[in-house]
């Protein structure tokens, strides 16, 4: 399953949205998900080419809002249980790590 142009705009707001939201920088966000910079930029631009990698940042934000108290803005395309979707690898989204 792929997301359309109209998906993958909404997706790439709703990550920078929600990292503003939050007070994150991406040097945070690359220490917690062991990844560098550079490469959380690329994730939430959705330009990875690894599916799994969008639905770990999306969980990484939703557990922060989770645990600061902040309802996050919620994602339109990115939503429901990962396991769920055959095509994507649980174990690696519930390894959480981008690195």
């Amino acid at each position: 399953m792929s997301l359309t142009h109209q998906q993958k705009a909404a997706t790439i707001n709703e990550f920078a949205r929600n990292i503003e939201l939050l007070g994150l920088s991406p040097a945070q966000i690359a220490h917690d998900l062991n990844t560098t910079e550079q490469h959380v930029n690329e994730v939430a631009r959705l330009r990875s080419g690894v599916l799994e990698k969008p639905w770990v940042l999306r969980n990484y934000l939703l557990s922060q809002a989770a645990r600061a108290g902040i309802e996050p803005v919620p994602f339109t395309a990115l939503v429901g249980d990962h396991p769920t979707y055959w095509f994507r690898d649980a174990d690696a989204i519930d390894l959480g790590l981008l690195g």
